[in-house]
């Protein structure tokens, strides 16, 4: 079973090849420039930000946008004052939904957000309404190549709650407090590390066994994520990936 995580991750492979890339690159300046600000502009100091150049190579970005990003982080550029905004809602079928964004208007994305709600069949509620459905958690994900035995060693050993197989690679998880330290010993072992940010993560899922309902839960996350603002969809479903995999091949 696979929930938004694996449609988001086939859906950013397309963006990275075809013509939302500019909507893409938008979305991971946006990245670049905050978490420089917030931790400073040295990859080496700062794993938050080798995070957001490695997805931003990953996405074929151009080294000057990476660098000029950068340099708006720290202030060498002048640059747009980006601040974090987090909404909460339900979607079709009753599905909690979590939207982190990026934004420089905090009155204007939240009318967007509520307004791609309501077109998706939903509707955006009150902060906390569906937050106690999740974890925050410490997300890592770990490259394919060691043992899950292997990740597990490292990752218990320096604080982490869990390690779990994804269909490339692992993930771990940590307290949110914990991530960089869990990171930096990950890292000390040598081990490739992909995305790392701090999730919401559901302590139950609602499992759709309808085509027509994962069809509607899909498509809301795609408005969603469509959004230049709207930087991560946290949501509470899982689907067969048949069922994933029939919807991507449509």
């Amino acid at each position: 079973m696979s929930g938004h995580n694996r449609w988001t991750k086939i859906k950013h492979k397309k963006e990275a090849q075809g013509a939302a890339k500019g909507k893409l690159f938008t979305k991971l300046i946006k990245e670049i420039t905050v978490s420089t600000r917030m931790g400073g502009g040295d990859p080496d100091g700062n794993a938050r930000l080798r995070s957001a150049i490695s997805a931003a190579r990953e996405a074929n970005m151009p080294a000057d946008n990476i660098t000029r990003a950068i340099k708006k982080g720290t202030g060498e550029l002048e640059g747009i004052n980006y601040e974090e905004a987090t909404y909460e809602g339900y979607g079709p079928s009753g599905v909690a939904l979590i939207v982190q964004c990026l934004t420089d208007n905090r009155n204007r994305t939240a009318g967007e957000v509520r307004h791609l709600f309501t077109k998706g069949g939903g509707n955006m509620a009150e902060s906390g309404a569906v937050g106690w459905m999740f974890e925050r958690r410490g997300t890592i994900e770990v490259k394919p190549g060691p043992t899950e035995d292997q990740v597990m060693e490292v990752a218990l050993e320096a604080g982490a709650l869990d390690v779990v197989a994804q269909d490339e690679g692992f993930e771990v998880r940590t307290e949110p407090n914990d991530l960089h330290k869990v990171v930096q010993a990950l890292e000390a072992r040598k081990l490739t590390l992909g995305e790392l940010k701090i999730a919401y993560l559901p302590k139950e899922t609602l499992r759709l066994e309808k085509l027509e309902d994962a069809q509607k839960v899909l498509k809301m996350v795609d408005l969603l994520e469509d959004n230049e603002d709207v930087q991560s969809v946290f949501a509470n479903f899982e689907v067969d990936d048949k069922i994933i995999d029939q919807i991507a091949g449509s």
